[in-house]
């Protein structure tokens, strides 16, 4: 009866589990799904800005902007690591964490950390990591301010000379299946990408710039800067909850395999049971009759 009871005990509890997971992985289908419209409405913002940026370049003289200066000599690099607040999420913050630690082993230079995520400034700092920075709460629905700030302490950090370099670690959403941990180079922005290959497939519009293209070009590299940053992170939110539904819904079903295993562990042992009851009663029986005790006796012993 004891082995019966821890049974069915352990069979609650794995169907209590088995509540929340499918919970989770509900809500994280919900979630994916504006996320995933998150990430699509934002290229066609960066698309513009890329082909603004391009006319603008092509317009103005001598790019001279401090997001655009080469180093001679790279000795410092920082890496923005991107992860989410929240664990379940099978192995999406392990994947870019690795991914990180091996593109800073790679460069082999003096390496400083921008991280974004609990689960990062948990990791990094448990392994005696220095951080310069860190945010928390942005990471499941992040917004414009957020990536602003992240780009802003980026850009202050390469301009003012702190590092020579700046990467952006984070996990690229290419669909509700796949998710790949990426390492790419932020700062310094190289100015082929901002100009751009001219194209000559039809009629161009021709432009007024007020004030001159250079100092729009200016004020636009922040910006552009900051949908860099902003798009990672949308892209890192998106890839975080398709994570988490495929964790949750793997957890699901173990949790169903499980509970079939232990019921019918159950049921062996409870027909066991029963047929040891049986048994106990036909060996009492016949050991009555061996001893000569009749039916009679025995029910008048009971009365």
């Amino acid at each position: 009866m004891a082995m019966l009871r821890d049974i069915k005990r352990r069979i609650g509890s794995v169907q209590s589990t088995q509540k929340i997971t499918r919970a989770m992985e509900l809500i994280s289908s919900a979630r994916i799904a504006k996320a995933q419209q998150r990430v699509e409405a934002a290229r066609p913002y960066a698309e513009a800005m890329r082909r603004l940026m391009s006319s603008l370049g092509r317009k103005a003289g001598n790019i001279d902007h401090p997001l655009l200066k080469e180093r001679p000599e790279i000795r410092s690099i920082a890496t923005i690591v991107i992860t989410s607040d929240r664990g379940l999420a099978g192995a999406y913050n392990s994947n870019v964490i690795r991914a990180a630690e091996r593109d800073m082993q790679a460069h082999g230079r003096d390496a400083k950390l921008f991280l974004v995520g609990r689960k990062a400034i948990s990791y990094f700092k448990f392994r005696g990591y220095d951080f310069d920075d860190s945010w928390m709460g942005i990471s499941d629905q992040p917004a414009v301010a957020d990536a602003r700030k992240v780009a802003r302490r980026a850009a202050e950090a390469f301009a003012g000379g702190e590092v020579d370099e700046v990467r952006l670690a984070y996990t690229r959403f290419q669909s509700a299946l796949i998710q790949r941990a990426t390492v790419v180079k932020l700062l310094p922005l190289a100015e082929e990408d901002i100009i751009g290959e001219e194209r000559h497939d039809g009629p161009h519009a021709g432009y007024v710039f007020e004030p001159e293209p250079d100092d729009i070009l200016g004020d636009l590299l922040p910006r552009y800067l900051e949908g860099s940053v902003y798009q990672g992170l949308l892209e890192a939110a998106a890839s975080e909850h398709a994570a988490r539904r495929r964790a949750m819904k793997a957890a699901t079903d173990n949790a169903e395999e499980l509970i079939e295993d232990l019921t019918r562990v159950y049921n062996q042992a409870r027909q066991a049971e029963i047929t040891t009851e049986i048994m106990e009663v036909v060996g009492g029986a016949e050991a009555l009759s061996s001893a000569g005790v009749s039916d009679t006796e025995i029910r008048g012993g009971r009365s």
